[in-house]
């Protein structure tokens, strides 16, 4: 049974989108639990691939019996099965927390937007768990095409914002599909255990360089990587509230898995440092986005925008985790920490942010006067996430940050050092106004914050926040006992990395 999981994981959530749709539109109320039921089947399906994994090693599926090349193939190694209990866990605590807002926000499409959330997981779960470079394109397309839709359901400027990532969005589709076919030429085969084998004869090739090019751009567009992140702010901030957690959190996360995937496993270590040498430069480009998007997060009045260009800055950071792993002993350990650390301290920041949307219609930061007396809990949940996005002690972000600087350190790349140094200093001023604002300045009309009546939000939404907010310093602890080691190592030996933890 384990070796059915990958494929269930997809086919379960597929299945259950299309049951959604057809009776969400008379029904708004059959929509919620059958997702939360497709959810829980692929967060316990996640957990079971996990163990398996653990115990027995990389799990092999092949879709219609077909045997690769030839047929698809779900392979499930220590990383994919990482990634698989990340997305699944979010996507769950996002569901929980979204019925309330897409009823309120979308009330004549409920049922739609839980046909297109699953259609959402589908396509991510499924980038996780495939072995072909091709379907992974096609699963690309079903997370990228649904994700307009969500976004584009919203109000306001939702559309324009939808109109604008699929444009971009598909000009990264593209360039990843143009690489896919260079490779295709040259080797006559898809699946990426077997271009691993087929191309390092090609590597001096100009084809395979260009490929590599071409891929690693279009996914650099995806995950909204300095300077071709254009798209990413207004979609983050005017999607519906339930979009902005999920896309912000397991669907960014998703696609630098996949870049990390074919840099490390398709195109493998030496290629990127022998043949084309593009890791310092990786670096460079990280260190700009961290500046740039710190920068600008902190001239920003829309929280949620403030947000959006706080991940951007984040972004960097993974990349930047990236870019140095072949010239540390600490290997891609900094960036599985922060892939999985962000996803979950901004997931709690965007659900406080969409809370205020939700109870009191606020989106500028400079309105939040006497919120944390008013949303005590919400906005404390938020406390939990900007002190661990800043980096306090023993929250996720402060492992994140320490090991970066030790990787930079043992790299000899003293410039990097600086460069977290200074972001965390804006990441403490723009995260200090908005709590400042929250709990130190007085209403305007009354200057008693005392006399401000409690209306927290519902705790269908509370409870996923506060559960994020104390995840971030349970995850940070778990790192520091050591809870995750085997698992870093492993997947740091599989991609012939360092393994010091």
């Amino acid at each position: 049974m384990s070796l059915q999981l990958p494929a269930i994981i997809v086919v379960c959530p597929l299945i259950i989108s299309f049951l959604i749709f057809l009776p969400g539109w008379w029904s708004k109320r059959t929509g919620f639990p059958l997702a939360i039921a497709a959810l829980l089947i692929c967060l316990v399906s996640s957990f079971g691939i996990l163990k398996t994994v653990i115990e027995q090693g990389a799990i092999q599926y092949w879709l219609g019996g077909w045997r690769p090349p030839w047929g698809i193939e779900y392979r499930v190694d220590h990383f994919n099965a990482f990634m698989l209990v990340l997305v699944s866990s979010l996507a769950l605590i996002s569901a929980i927390y979204a019925r309330r807002t897409v009823e309120f926000e979308l009330p004549d499409r409920v049922g739609l937007f839980w046909s297109l959330y699953l259609l959402l997981i589908t396509g991510l779960l499924g980038i996780i768990v495939t072995g072909d470079m091709f379907n992974l394109f096609v699963l690309l397309e079903v997370a990228s095409l649904t994700s307009y839709a969500l976004i584009a359901i919203g109000k306001g400027r939702a559309t324009v914002a939808s109109f604008r990532y699929l444009i971009i969005g598909t000009i990264g589709a593209s360039f990843y599909l143009i690489g896919l076919g260079y490779l295709y030429i040259m080797t006559g085969s898809l699946n990426m255990e077997d271009l691993r084998i087929l191309l390092p004869p090609l590597y001096s090739t100009t084809v395979v360089k260009a490929a590599f090019v071409f891929i690693l751009i279009g996914f650099s567009i995806k995950i909204a990587l300095f300077p071709l992140h254009a798209w990413q702010p207004d979609a983050y901030t005017y999607a519906p509230s339930a979009v902005s957690i999920i896309i912000s959190t397991a669907m960014a996360k998703t696609f630098t898995y996949a870049l990390i995937r074919i840099i490390f496993s398709v195109f493998t270590l030496e290629f990127v440092t022998d043949f084309l040498p593009l890791f310092d430069i990786l670096c460079w480009i990280a260190a700009t986005a961290i500046v740039v998007g710190s920068i600008v997060a902190m001239v920003q009045h829309n929280l949620k925008k403030m947000l959006a260009y706080s991940s951007i800055a984040n972004v960097g950071y993974i990349v930047l985790a990236i870019g140095l792993c072949p010239f540390t002993s600490l290997g891609l350990t900094p960036a599985l920490m922060h892939i999985l650390n962000h996803a979950v301290i901004k997931g709690c920041m965007f659900m406080v942010a969409c809370a205020l949307i939700y109870k009191l219609d606020l989106w500028d930061i400079r309105e939040f006067e006497g919120l944390g007396r008013r949303m005590p809990y919400t906005c404390f949940g938020m406390i939990l996430a900007a002190l661990a996005m800043i980096g306090m002690p023993p929250s996720a972000g402060f492992v994140t940050k320490w090991y970066l600087i030790l990787a930079a350190l043992d790299a000899k790349k003293y410039l990097f050092v600086a460069v977290i140094f200074f972001s965390t200093l804006l990441m403490i001023i723009y995260f200090w106004r908005v709590v400042e604002i929250m709990y130190i300045r007085a209403t305007p009309s009354s200057g008693e914050t005392a006399a401000i009546p409690v209306d927290e939000a519902p705790l269908s939404m509370l409870i996923p926040t506060l559960t994020l907010g104390v995840l971030t310093f349970v995850i940070g602890i778990g790192w520091i006992s050591g809870v995750f080691t085997p698992l870093v190592v492993a997947i740091n030996s599989s991609f012939g990395l360092g393994v010091l933890p």
